[in-house]
């Protein structure tokens, strides 16, 4: 405290120097004296009326009515200047915090929801998942289990944040808690649902699609709860055909059926999975056409699955400036023999 009262006494020394004399090395001594004043919490107001208080010595009697009237007004003006002041000071420190948690939390969901991408025979795998921000509401992953039979789940939160991220974990370990006799995309759908209607607040749903391969039998069965309708590719023809699922979203009734439909997967087709993050690309206030999409994703299919899922994305980030809009996530499965 002393400290500080041996500042503010400078600053009539400093005040008075300069009024005196003119001389600039007092304006470089009050510089000084304004961070010093920082360092010691000295309040705008503190100032303004050691200043008033140091001009009356200096000019007692001789200051006009008017200019003292400004003076108190400055005063007032910079009372309330310091009380905002401390309070954009404290959002700023809170602001800051909450930076640090979400970062924090970003890093766990990654660790949470990594998933590996499996090696499965005749199967080539693409994956990429890009959030918009720092928590990601997309989610995808792959379950090998041992008799060469490969799930694929991709989901969307509807809702982002934290409590997505956590969501998300729910799911991921609620999945892998299932037995294998329990693989069939419409039980998976059926199982979660109840979880999700159970755990998970009511104001927030989840979209998911879950696929399962059979490398013997060469088909590729599924069944979606309300997820965005991922694209069949046949090779020989050379066209793209909607994968026709439809079921209720996650969370939203307790006893939910989900209808599960199988496809024959022939040598050089592909099955792409998506999220809306994909379909809903926008460039500035136009959303771009789903024949516009198809057409990216094809112009890339010719090359190893990884690589595509990769220059798309590339190709979309490129198309919004670098700044999605959404979270991105795309799957392309293709088979390879």
């Amino acid at each position: 405290m002393e400290s500080v009262e041996l500042d503010l006494e400078n600053y009539r020394k400093l005040l008075k120097e300069y009024l005196l004399t003119n001389d600039e090395t007092a304006l470089y001594q009050a510089e000084q004296f304004s961070k010093l004043s920082v360092q010691h919490n000295i309040s705008p107001e503190e100032i303004i009326h050691v200043h008033i208080e140091a001009l009356k010595e200096l000019y007692p009697g001789m200051i006009p009515r008017e200019i003292n009237d400004s003076l108190n007004f400055l005063l007032e003006a910079m009372i309330s200047y310091g009380l905002a002041l401390q309070e954009y000071q404290h959002l700023r420190e809170r602001q800051s915090e909450l930076e640090s948690e979400i970062s924090i939390a970003a890093n766990m969901q990654k660790t949470l929801l990594s998933t590996v991408k499996p090696t499965i025979k005749g199967i080539d795998i693409g994956a990429i998942s890009v959030p918009a921000s720092h928590m990601s509401g997309d989610y995808y992953h792959f379950v090998a289990d041992t008799d060469d039979t490969l799930g694929v789940a991709i989901a969307d939160v509807i809702g982002k944040g934290i409590p997505a991220a956590l969501s998300m974990s729910m799911i991921k370990y609620s999945m892998d808690s299932f037995p294998e006799n329990q693989r069939q995309p419409s039980a998976i759908l059926e199982n979660l649902n109840r979880v999700v209607e159970r755990n998970v607040d009511p104001g927030m749903f989840i979209t998911m699609f879950y696929g399962l391969y059979d490398p013997k039998s060469e088909t590729f069965s599924y069944a979606s709860a309300g997820h965005e309708p991922g694209f069949y590719y046949h090779a020989k023809e050379d066209r793209f055909e909607e994968i026709e699922a439809s079921g209720l979203v996650l969370g939203v009734q307790e006893h939910v059926n989900y209808e599960q439909s199988v496809s024959k997967i022939e040598k050089d087709d592909c099955i792409i999975l998506l999220t809306d993050g994909v379909t809903e690309c926008r460039i500035g206030d136009r959303f771009i056409e789903r024949d516009e999409v198809l057409e990216v994703i094809k112009h890339y299919l010719h090359l190893p699955a990884q690589e595509a899922v990769e220059y798309v994305y590339r190709y979309f980030e490129r198309l919004q400036d670098f700044h999605l809009k959404d979270d991105f996530t795309l799957i392309i499965l293709k088979k390879e023999v």
